[in-house]
């Protein structure tokens, strides 16, 4: 499975549109660990934290992982912020 792709902007208006086109693009039986790209992300306010959060909880639930690849200094700090960085393990 190719990694899903954070937006250049998430912000609450894209929240629920977002993790509903990623949980469209998830096998019935995702993989151990399900990579997301977040180097493009450059606008976006904790929604993407709580977007991020209910995708990783859906996979938990389905026995896989979310690996954050290439975290924006500015979202790790947000995430540092709400004691979620080690929830939102990168890679």
């Amino acid at each position: 499975m190719s990694p899903l792709k954070l937006p250049d902007t998430l912000l609450h208006d894209q929240a629920n549109t977002c993790l509903a086109q990623w949980m469209s693009q998830l096998p019935a039986e995702p993989p151990a660990v399900v990579v997301m790209d977040a180097s493009e992300l450059s606008e976006f306010d904790s929604s993407a934290l709580a977007v991020l959060l209910g995708l990783r909880r859906v996979l938990a639930e389905k026995g896989s992982a979310l690996t954050i690849q290439g975290m924006t200094p500015g979202l790790a700090e947000l995430a540092s912020l709400y004691g979620v960085l080690d929830l939102l393990a990168q890679v």
